[in-house]
């Protein structure tokens, strides 16, 4: 395993874990829920797809993996935008 995959591994992991603690900080409202269920869904989905994605079959699907990865971290990001507002 190279030190790449591991770092960003232990990234994806921890970025999940921050989100975790910020999703407990969010207001006890219906929007807060939400808001904090979707982010908490997809910032944590990040992190097991990438680990789904070292074990590709081939070049294509390790390609279309990371291609979930990134959507799920850019629907984080809107959702992270959004509890920003």
């Amino acid at each position: 395993m190279s030190k790449y995959k591991l770092d960003l591994s232990e990234r994806l992991l921890e970025y999940a874990s921050a989100i975790i603690k910020l999703s407990d900080t969010m207001t006890n409202t219906y929007a807060g829920k939400y808001i904090a269920g979707q982010l908490l869904r997809a910032a944590c989905s990040a992190g097991a797809n990438y680990e789904e994605a070292c074990g590709a079959e081939s070049r294509a699907d390790f390609i279309h993996k990371l291609q979930i990865v990134l959507k799920e971290l850019k629907e984080a990001l809107f959702w992270l935008k959004l509890a920003d507002k």
